[in-house]
């Protein structure tokens, strides 16, 4: 019996020294490894030096000293905040500069109108000593001329959009997206039709315009040739009244969508020195001195070798217990 447990105890012996010795190899670990005080405060110091080294680094490439709400979430949301005010505005920028060049078009149609105007009206006043033949083509002239402009404020659409060739469209611009601030501009119909006779419509065909502006002058007839010789003269001199007239409304309406184009302009340029102003603070919020953080790592970089440095002073020590054993 005796010799049996014996047995039984050195067999299980190889056993348990194993498990011990596996045991230690776990607890021994390297944050069992003790460095000298000195030691780890030079490492201590070193790693502060890497990560700030690191921090510096990451500004140099990315520009910001703030580029997310990590770094500071006060400065972050503060920024985006005037971030997204900015864009907000360069969409309703956009919006204006398109609505100043739909106000241009408009003007330029207006003064083309005036134009072609004074050459109905040196049509007319040709008419006073004119011969028939004369006349005939006169009034043929006169005619393809209110078509033409009818023709060509028809053609004065921009994105859609016509403000001269009648009343149904108009343009309305906003200024903001926190404010009710807008700009309504309605059409005007400068067509032959409603700016020269009493018809309630700018699409007449010319030769029945010309009739009306001859009836309206005191005349029946179709033609200049119609005009009896002895008030041809009293009739074009009304005629012609009607067309001053007439490019009175023109510039009337050029002068309106003129100070609408002024105003417009006005609003464009506060509106563009208002995004530089949101994204200069932005800026400020965010973008790294570039300058500073240079000299900022070039003074890390001094520190890490001199932390290195001292590490291995602190080692010495440990080297001359060393070489006590050799």
């Amino acid at each position: 019996m005796v010799s049996l447990w014996i047995g039984t105890a050195f067999e299980t012996a190889p056993v348990n020294r194993q498990k011990v010795a596996a045991a230690n190899q776990k607890e021994h670990t390297v944050s069992d490894i003790h460095l000298t005080a000195t030691s780890r405060a030079n490492l201590l110091s070193l790693q502060d030096t890497t990560n700030l080294a690191n921090r510096t680094q990451g500004r140099l490439s990315t520009g910001l000293k703030v580029a997310s709400a990590l770094d500071d979430a006060v400065a972050y949301f503060q920024s985006k905040n005037l971030t997204d005010r900015s864009a907000d505005l360069t969409e309703r920028k956009d919006d204006i500069d398109q609505g100043i060049s739909s106000l241009k078009s408009a003007v330029n149609a207006t003064e083309s109108a005036e134009k072609i105007l004074k050459q109905i009206k040196g049509i007319a006043i040709s008419a006073k000593t004119a011969d028939d033949t004369t006349r005939a083509d006169l009034t043929k002239q006169f005619t393809d001329l209110l078509g033409q402009l009818n023709s060509l404020l028809n053609d004065a659409s921009y994105q859609g959009t016509n403000l001269v060739n009648g009343t149904a469209q108009s343009l309305t611009v906003r200024f903001s997206e926190v404010t009710t601030a807008t700009l309504d501009v309605g059409g005007r119909d400068l067509r032959a039709g409603k700016l020269l006779t009493a018809v309630n419509a700018g699409s007449v065909a010319a030769s029945v315009i010309f009739s009306q502006l001859l009836a309206a002058a005191g005349t029946s007839g179709k033609s200049f040739t119609s005009i009896a010789d002895s008030n041809i003269v009293k009739v074009i001199d009304k005629l012609t009244g009607y067309l001053d007239t007439a490019v009175s409304s023109v510039r009337a309406a050029a002068s309106n969508l003129g100070a609408n184009v002024t105003l417009l302009q006005t609003r464009l340029d506060f509106t563009s020195n208002y995004i530089n102003t949101l994204t200069e603070g932005s800026d400020k919020l965010t973008l790294a001195d570039l300058n500073e953080e240079g000299a900022n790592l070039v003074a890390l970089q001094t520190r890490q070798q001199l932390a290195l440095k001292a590490l291995s002073f602190a080692g010495q020590s440990e080297q001359q217990v060393l070489q006590l054993f050799q």
